[in-house]
């Protein structure tokens, strides 16, 4: 077996991070979709640990800050870890009786979200994080969805958050969406030196290579590659009826096009779970793939997608047809 391209580290930001090929996704450990209990997810985070995984991002949202909570505490002192958490919505106690939390989290709704892109929403909401967390600083901190706040993000989140970077509180900061083009402005429009890109630098979606990573690669701007699965799609060695894309079921059109990279990857020797982990990897500008963990068995089984690299020629074939 050889070993994971750029095992040693790509740099993450600008100022001195580093980061293996595969960071941890805590967003599952926050009960996404389904719940989770503490012990699963202290064995998730453990056991990345233990398989040397040194980054973990989470943010707020999850699970109303349940993910964060779980991740320090599984952390406990460890500080040989890079962590990234985001701002944009602040939490508060909310009123009435709690319910269930309706944006995808199986979780009480004892707080609710309130969209805050000003300085002073981003300081209390680091605040609170480094409190849920139990940490000191945070190493990166991103600009959570802002798709419909581009204005408030530029004239509060973004300038707290250069204030923060020159005062040691972070590291590096930048933005996370699930879409290129605000990306490719707040990177050419803000001094941000990473980003996280869901779903928009795939084996099935390749948008961001229009626009978002050219200029990433100008601005000498990192890029963290979030749902490489799009949602699940490529998750399966073949995908079919009931798969996930984008967050919604899949066309037809969508599963038969899936069908065809998984089709391609078997004929050379490899499968679509295989190719959509690594292919992100294969663009300097990319530092990491963050992959959503919420077990110790799916940190496993993870890992085990990065032993080996696909093929070249796989990469060639995949654009003819794709």
């Amino acid at each position: 077996m050889t070993e994971p391209q750029h095992a040693t580290g790509r740099p993450l930001g600008r100022g001195g991070l580093r980061v293996g090929p595969l960071g941890f996704g805590a967003a599952a450990i926050g009960n996404l979709f389904s719940e989770v209990d503490d012990a699963q997810a202290t064995e998730a985070v453990r056991a990345a640990l233990g398989a040397g995984l040194r980054y973990f991002d989470t943010a707020p949202h999850y699970g109303l800050g349940l993910s964060e909570t779980r991740l320090g505490a599984a952390l406990g002192p460890e500080r040989d870890v890079l962590v990234s958490t985001k701002v944009g919505r602040v939490l508060r106690p909310a009123a009435g009786d709690p319910g269930p939390d309706t944006e995808g989290f199986a979780v009480t709704a004892g707080v609710e979200r309130v969209w805050d892109f000003s300085r002073d929403g981003v300081l209390r909401s680091i605040e609170s994080s480094l409190e849920r967390l139990g940490r000191d600083r945070i190493d990166v901190v991103f600009v959570h969805d802002p798709d419909d706040h581009f204005a408030e993000a530029m004239d509060g989140a973004f300038p707290a958050l250069d204030e923060l970077r020159r005062q040691g509180v972070i590291t590096s900061y930048g933005a996370g969406m699930n879409q290129s083009a605000m990306l490719t402005r707040f990177v050419r429009e803000t001094d941000l030196d990473v980003v996280l890109v869901a779903g928009r630098y795939t084996v099935l979606d390749r948008g961001a290579a229009e626009d978002l990573l050219p200029a990433c690669a100008e601005r000498d701007v990192s890029v963290v590659a979030g749902g490489v699965f799009n949602s699940g799609i490529s998750a399966s060695a073949e995908p079919g009826p009931g798969a996930m894309y984008d967050y919604r079921p899949a066309t037809r059109t969508e599963i038969e096009r899936a069908r065809r990279a998984a089709g391609i990857c078997r004929d050379h020797g490899t499968t679509l779970p295989h190719a959509a982990v690594h292919y992100p990897l294969c663009d300097p500008t990319v530092s990491t793939v963050l992959i959503g963990m919420r077990s110790a068995q799916e940190v496993a089984s993870d890992l085990q997608l990065l032993r080996e690299e696909p093929p070249r020629a796989l990469w060639d074939d995949l654009a003819a047809v794709l």
